[in-house]
């Protein structure tokens, strides 16, 4: 604790009136937005590169958002950071029966089914401030999250394909509209229907057990490494990727494919 006092003394210290960080002092909750986003996808990438220096290092940088969104807020007289911790134990000891109230799960099935329970009774408070059952997803989530988020949600009040066979049909019958509006030449309209099929593809991952998330940063990371190597090869013959016929680049990429597959 003495440690995490000394933090919370710093961030008053940057924040002063008198004495303080000018860049501190302008800061509001809407303008560490971006940086408080920025620092949790520093963690992410910390832990996907298994540094466990960095991560120490980003864990930090990251707790000193939550300081600075405090200190703002205690400042405007809302909360505290003891405020927010306590929050937070409360909500763990009541999500834990098993733990710290004697509750006997038979099972791991049982003991998922009694957190959900315990996390759509929350809601259930939330939704009755808020008046609807969606309003409680953030609104700045990446894309693909929040659409998951919501699905789930949704889903959790009956509204839900009943198995896969239902929304991989909805999948195809998308890819058609996107095909319509195409040749349409309707810009807007294709965006429109772009967005539907990526939002049925995220329905089509969750009804797979698929976070869609994990799912597209894992192609994209498999994308970079193959193209990479596409270009590694086109520098050894002293050219540079433009200079290529597309399919010389499609017998590269098929090569990567299988090269990067041994490798992997």
């Amino acid at each position: 604790m003495k440690n995490t006092q000394h933090l919370l003394h710093i961030m008053q210290q940057l924040r002063d009136p008198e004495k303080g960080c000018s860049w501190d002092k302008k800061q509001d909750f809407s303008s560490l937005i971006p940086y408080t986003l920025e620092e949790a996808y520093e963690v992410v990438d910390a832990i996907e590169r298994n540094d466990m220096q960095d991560l120490k290092a980003e864990l930090g940088d990251l707790l000193f958002q939550v300081v600075f969104h405090a200190q703002l807020a205690e400042e405007q007289g809302l909360f505290d950071f003891e405020q927010i911790a306590a929050a937070v134990a409360d909500k763990l000891e009541r999500r834990h029966p098993h733990v710290f109230a004697g509750v006997v799960y038979a099972n791991e099935a049982e003991q998922k089914q009694a957190w959900e329970a315990f996390k759509a009774s929350e809601r259930a408070a939330k939704e009755q401030e808020n008046h609807t059952i969606l309003s409680g997803v953030a609104q700045n989530l990446p894309a693909l999250v929040q659409c998951k988020k919501i699905q789930d949600r949704a889903a959790n009040h009956g509204f839900d394909w009943p198995d896969v066979g239902p929304v991989y049909d909805k999948v195809l019958e998308e890819l058609d509209e996107v095909k319509e509006a195409w040749e349409s030449g309707d810009q807007a309209h294709i965006e429109e229907e772009i967005g539907d099929l990526l939002l049925v593809a995220v329905n089509l991952a969750r009804h797979m057990q698929v976070n869609p998330e994990q799912a597209l940063k894992k192609s994209t990371q498999k994308f970079t490494r193959r193209f990479e190597y596409i270009e590694e090869k086109v520098k050894q013959s002293a050219r540079e990727v433009k200079q290529c016929e597309l399919a010389e680049l499609d017998d590269l990429w098929n090569e990567a494919k299988i090269a990067l597959k041994k490798n992997h």
